[in-house]
């Protein structure tokens, strides 16, 4: 069981309402390519998040919790929590 460590940027847009939609997560290599790309989107989305999670990719079961590296502007619960 070989566990590796992903690093992701998750953006969202406003939806109806207070909705918040997620886009595509985008995954960067390292983690200060995580927080830099998440800063870069940070003037155009409703919020940002960037994190990271460890897991084995063959399985695909990821830890429960991400270690959040950013966050910026209106975010789902899960990530204010965090």
């Amino acid at each position: 069981m070989a566990r590796e460590t992903i690093y992701l940027v998750q953006a969202f847009k406003p939806g109806k309402g207070q909705r918040l939609l997620s886009e595509t997560p985008i995954r960067c290599k390292s983690v200060d390519t995580a927080r830099r790309t998440a800063e870069r989107l940070v003037p155009t989305k409703a919020g940002v998040v960037a994190f990271s999670t460890a897991g084995d990719p063959e399985l695909g079961e990821y830890d429960d919790e991400p270690t959040i590296i950013f966050r910026a502007g209106r975010l789902p619960q899960n990530f204010e929590e965090a």
